[in-house]
């Protein structure tokens, strides 16, 4: 008996000495403020106890446009939109809660309908009336719930890759994910027991994978943006967050609520999208009245960042026409 302690306490030991070795603590909010939220960024009070990580860049009269990330991303991944957008319209992205340098909900509500409160709320905050609300993945489905909660204040909807419909898959999806295409990093974060180490222990290579497996486009899994997404997971209360949210369930809007809305809709995807096929775009065009969906070959589940060019040569025009733009740029 005395030797079967021993050996629980060696192994203890060594359990604790690898915990120290390869635990990769939060990083320093302050650090990563100086780093991320320098200028135009912009830390602003919602309420709530809620301080959110925004950029607000363009002329304050011209038309809106409100930008939401992906599950684990942040504000940067519209930097190519923004710089391309802002001379004629006010461009407004934030980190929403448990993302980015807002950090976690002092509630710790990760509910869809809290994150459409938070909408409301910025755009309370900033004075917008009607707007064109945009996402991407995650932040799809905040937009399209936001458009069912408050379709007074829409002007128009963009749908990048969006959540929020049925997670529609043909065989050739189910085939990808079978043969190791799908992505470590949601995998890890959704398997009870293996994700409570996440919140500790989350090495850059996971990371690192796992954004590599979101893009068909490689180039936009640079060393800076691993970096980014690597630091920004681990800024105080982001890891906690991402746990909590992946332990909802999946609630797809219902068919009804999408087939309401009436906003002009675009519609972007990228065919090789390994996280949300394009049969579930499909199915939002079919689906939403008002809707035009555009699909990109080769692209990934960022066609904003992989596919810049060919978005935005989609995406100006359909704005010129339900947004006009401040002229004599």
């Amino acid at each position: 008996m005395k030797w079967l302690w021993r050996g629980l306490l060696a192994l203890v030991a060594v359990l604790a000495i690898a915990f120290l070795i390869f635990r990769t603590p939060d990083t320093d909010a302050a650090e990563m403020r100086a780093k991320y939220g320098g200028p135009p960024s912009q830390f602003v009070d919602i309420g709530g106890g809620v301080t959110v990580h925004l950029r607000d860049e363009g002329p304050k009269d011209a038309p809106a446009i409100v930008l939401l990330h992906g599950s684990n991303a942040d504000l940067l991944t519209w930097e190519p939109w923004a710089a391309a957008l802002k001379t004629r319209y006010r461009v407004i992205r934030f980190d929403q809660v448990g993302h980015g340098l807002t950090g976690p909900d002092p509630k710790h509500d990760y509910s869809r309908d809290n994150y459409v409160a938070d909408v409301l709320a910025v755009a309370d905050t900033l004075g917008l009336e009607r707007f064109i609300i945009g996402g991407n993945s995650m932040g799809g489905k905040h937009a399209l719930a936001f458009a069912v909660a408050h379709p007074d204040r829409v002007a128009g909807l963009v749908l990048v890759d969006a959540s929020g419909g049925p997670m529609l898959e043909t065989n050739e999806d189910k085939d990808r994910k079978d043969s190791g295409g799908g992505n470590i990093g949601f995998t890890i974060a959704q398997t009870p027991g293996i994700n409570l180490l996440v919140e500790q222990i989350t090495p850059r290579s996971l990371i690192a994978q796992s954004l590599e497996q979101t893009v068909s486009v490689k180039s936009v899994a640079s060393e800076a943006a691993i970096d980014r997404y690597w630091e920004l997971l681990r800024y105080p209360g982001n890891r906690r967050a991402t746990l909590k949210r992946f332990g909802y369930p999946y609630e797809p809007l219902t068919e009804a609520e999408v087939a309401a809305i009436t906003a002009p809709t675009l519609i972007l995807w990228g065919e090789e999208d390994r996280l949300i096929p394009l049969a579930a775009g499909q199915w939002l065009a079919k689906t939403m009245p008002n809707a035009d969906l555009k699909a990109y070959p080769k692209i990934g589940h960022l066609p904003q960042e992989e596919a810049a060019g060919q978005t935005l040569a989609d995406l100006e025009p359909w704005l010129a026409e339900h947004a006009p733009p401040l002229t004599g740029e």
